[in-house]
C-alpha cells in the first residue's frame, strides 16, 4: 500500500491546514499582481474569511488580533469593487470618492494610504489622504483633482466638508477602522456628522481588534445586517509574542531597560509611556545613556512625527519612546521588542500596545515594567487577557551607587557607631572633633553673661520694694535708691492724677 493510500492514524497529531493562497481569489490581476510584489502569497486567517464577504456586498465587522492583516482585509476586496469605475479621463468629475476610510490617528490614516497606493498602483484608481497637523492646502489639490479612495481622520475630514473641498454624496464604500479607539478619543460626535453626509445605500465595513458594548451599539446604528467576522478570541493577545512582566522601582526603570536590549539583543524596541511630558522626558535621558533615541507623541507636528516614525523604520533610531498614539495601527516591521515603561491606564492599550511586535507570524518580545503602584491595572489586564500574570523580579548587573534607605526618627537610636560617625563627616567635614570628646546633650547651654534687672522676680513698685537706678557702664552690681514716696489714695505713683480744667459752660473735670 503506497503512503497516499495509506489510512489516517487518528492517534497521531494532524498538520495544520495550509493557508488559502490569495490566486485562488476572484481577483482582478493587476491586484494580485500587486500583492504579489508586496512579498504575499497566503491569506491570514481574517483576510481568507473577510475578502469573500466584502465581495459578496455584505457589511462586515470583522475582529482580529492587531498585527493579523485587517488592512489587507478590506482594501483588497474594495478595490476590486470599484475596478468598474476605472476611468482614463483626466477631469475631476469622472473620479469622485467611491471609497472612505475613517482611522482615528494620523500615523494610521497614513500607512492605510500607503497600503492603498500599494495594491492600486497597477490600476486607474485614484487614492488620497488627509489628516491635521499640516498645511490644507496640497491635500486640497489632491481632492480637487479627485480620488476614488480617500483615507482621512475624522477632524480634518470634516475640515474639507465645511470648505467644501470633500464632496461625499457618491460614496459607495465605508470602512470604520480601529472603530474602538476612535470610540476611546471621542470622535463618536464626529462620526456621526460625517455618517450624516453619506448616501444611505453603502457597503459599510468595521475593522477593529476589540469588540465593545458601544462598538456593537455603533454597529446596530450605521451597519444593515452585518455579517461577525472573528478569528480569534475578543481582546486576546499574539501567540507570536513573549510576554514577560517584571517588579522593578520607578527609578530602576531605565536600567532595566538597557540590561533587557543588552541580554535580548535586541536592536530596537518601542518604549510605551502614559504621558506627552513623561515621553519628551525619557527620550532625553535615553539619549544621555548613549542610545539613539526619539519622542512620539501627540505634542510634536504631524512633520516631526512622520519623520520620527520613518527614521524608526529605517533603523535609524534604536528606540522611540511613544505615547498611545503609537498603539494602534503601526506596522513596523520585524519590531523585535516593546516596552511598557508604564503600565496602561486602560487595559484593551495593553493589547494593542504588545501587538507592534510578533507581526504576520513572526516572534516578538513584550516586556512590562511594574510597581507597586500598578496593582489594581494588572489585575485589569488579567481580566482582560484571561490569562494569570506572573511578576517576576529581576537583577541588576549594573554597578551604579544606590540611594540609602530613608530612615525614620526611632531609627537614629540604633544607628550603629561607624554609621554615625561617616554621618557626623558627612554633616561637619573632616576638620569636626571626634564625638566622644563633645559635650553630652544635657550640659548647660552656654550662653551670654545674665543681667541682674531681667532676672529679678516681678515686685510691685508699691510695696516698698527697692528700685534700681541707672548704673554706670560697666557697673556690676546696682545700687538702691530711696525709696518713693506713697501715693495718695494707694494709687500707683506711675499713674498721673487728672488735673482740674476750666470747661467753657460752667467748669468740671475733663
Amino acid at each position: 500500500m503506497s503512503q497516499a493510500e495509506a489510512p489516517a492514524d487518528a492517534s497521531l497529531p494532524q498538520a495544520p491546514a495550509a493557508a488559502p493562497l490569495f490566486s485562488t481569489l476572484p481577483l482582478d490581476p493587476r491586484l494580485l499582481r500587486a500583492v504579489a510584489e508586496s512579498g504575499y502569497a497566503s491569506m491570514t486567517p481574517i483576510q481568507a474569511k473577510a475578502i469573500p464577504i466584502v465581495l459578496a456586498g455584505r457589511d462586515v465587522m470583522g475582529a482580529a488580533q492587531t498585527g493579523t492583516g485587517k488592512t489587507a482585509a478590506f482594501t483588497l476586496p474594495l478595490l476590486q469593487r470599484m475596478m468598474r469605475h476605472e476611468s482614463t479621463s483626466v477631469s475631476p468629475a469622472r473620479h469622485p470618492v467611491r471609497a472612505l476610510v475613517l482611522t482615528p490617528t494620523r500615523e494610521l490614516a497614513d500607512q492605510v494610504a500607503a497600503n492603498v497606493k500599494k495594491y492600486a498602483q497597477h490600476t486607474l484608481l485614484r487614492s488620497t489622504v488627509v489628516f491635521g497637523g499640516v498645511d490644507m492646502k496640497p491635500q486640497t489639490e489632491e481632492l480637487r483633482k479627485g480620488v476614488e479612495v480617500l483615507t482621512a481622520t475624522p477632524g480634518r475630514l470634516l475640515d474639507h466638508i465645511e470648505s467644501k473641498t470633500a464632496v461625499l454624496n457618491q460614496v459607495e464604500y465605508v470602512v470604520l477602522d480601529e472603530a474602538d479607539r476612535m470610540l476611546d478619543i471621542g470622535f463618536l460626535p464626529d462620526l456621526q456628522r460625517i455618517l450624516s453626509y453619506l448616501p444611505k445605500e453603502r457597503q459599510t465595513l468595521l475593522f477593529s481588534a476589540t469588540f465593545s458594548p458601544e462598538i456593537r451599539r455603533l454597529a446596530a446604528s450605521y451597519l444593515q445586517d452585518p455579517v461577525t467576522v472573528e478569528v480569534a478570541r475578543p481582546n486576546a493577545t499574539a501567540t507570536t509574542v513573549e510576554q514577560r512582566f517584571y517588579s522593578v522601582a520607578d527609578d530602576d526603570k531605565r536600567a532595566v531597560v538597557r540590561q533587557m536590549l543588552r541580554q535580548r539583543d535586541l536592536t530596537q524596541a518601542l518604549v510605551f509611556v502614559n504621558s506627552k511630558l513623561g515621553a519628551a522626558r525619557l527620550a532625553r535621558a535615553f539619549e544621555r545613556d548613549g542610545l539613539k533615541t526619539q519622542a512620539l507623541h501627540g505634542d510634536k507636528s504631524q512633520d516631526e512625527r512622520l519623520k520620527a516614525l520613518a527614521a524608526f523604520k529605517r533603523g535609524d533610531v534604536q528606540l522611540l519612546v511613544a505615547t498611545d498614539v503609537a498603539a494602534r495601527g503601526l506596522d513596523i516591521a520585524d519590531l523585535p521588542g516593546v516596552f511598557n515603561f508604564d503600565v496602561p491606564f486602560n487595559a484593551e492599550d495593553y493589547v494593542h500596545r504588545i501587538g507592534r511586535t510578533g507581526r504576520a507570524g513572526a516572534s516578538g518580545l513584550a516586556i512590562t515594567l511594574v510597581t507597586r503602584d500598578d496593582a489594581r491595572m494588572i489585575g485589569e489586564i488579567e481580566r482582560l487577557i484571561r490569562k494569570k500574570i506572573e511578576i517576576e523580579p529581576v537583577d541588576l548587573d549594573d554597578d551604579r551607587p544606590r540611594r540609602p534607605r530613608r530612615r525614620s526618627f526611632d531609627d537614629e537610636r540604633e544607628v550603629p557607631e561607624f554609621e554615625a560617625r561617616g554621618r557626623d563627616e558627612r554633616r561637619g567635614g573632616e576638620g569636626r572633633e571626634p564625638r566622644e570628646s563633645r559635650e553630652p546633650r544635657d550640659a548647660p547651654r552656654r550662653g551670654p553673661a545674665a543681667d541682674p534687672f531681667f532676672d529679678r522676680p516681678y515686685e510691685p513698685s508699691g510695696s516698698g520694694a527697692p528700685t534700681w537706678e541707672k548704673g554706670k557702664p560697666g557697673d556690676v552690681a546696682p545700687t538702691p535708691a530711696a525709696p518713693a514716696p506713697a501715693a495718695r489714695g494707694g494709687l500707683s505713683p506711675n499713674i498721673r492724677p487728672k488735673k482740674k480744667v476750666a470747661s467753657l459752660l460752667g467748669g468740671g473735670r475733663a
